[in-house]
């Protein structure tokens, strides 16, 4: 129970990587795919955000005179961080765009369904 209350940012990353993984496997339907995705995504992001917080250290910015790297944070996972977030978004809007043509064409958003008529229209 204290190692949890210890590490409570990467508990909830657990949870959140959990839940979009489940709705991505269980769901049939395409938005809600989207969606679980995402949520897998926000899951990774504040994981590695965590793990790149040191309690104490402050931004890898020089001031006064400060070369030590102890005093400082790696910023690598904060660059990670943020490169995920754009590509994330960019797939997002890509799996939005085709999710849509995939209605307009078969006005269902059930993947069951969208299989079933494009074995029949072959």
């Amino acid at each position: 129970m204290i190692s949890i209350l210890n590490n409570v940012e990467e508990a909830c990353a657990i949870v959140l990587f959990g839940i979009g993984f489940t709705m991505l496997l269980l769901n049939r339907n395409l938005f809600k795919k989207v969606v679980g995705l995402n949520i897998m995504d926000t899951g990774i992001y504040l994981f590695l955000a965590a793990m790149g917080y040191i309690d104490g250290h402050i931004a890898p910015i020089i001031v006064d005179g400060r070369t030590n790297p102890h005093f400082y944070i790696n910023p690598i996972p904060s660059g990670l961080v943020l490169t995920g977030i754009v590509v994330s978004v960019s797939v997002t809007a890509m799996m939005l765009a085709l999710t849509i043509r995939l209605y307009k064409k078969y006005r269902t958003l059930d993947l069951d369904k969208i299989y079933a008529m494009a074995r029949e229209s072959e």
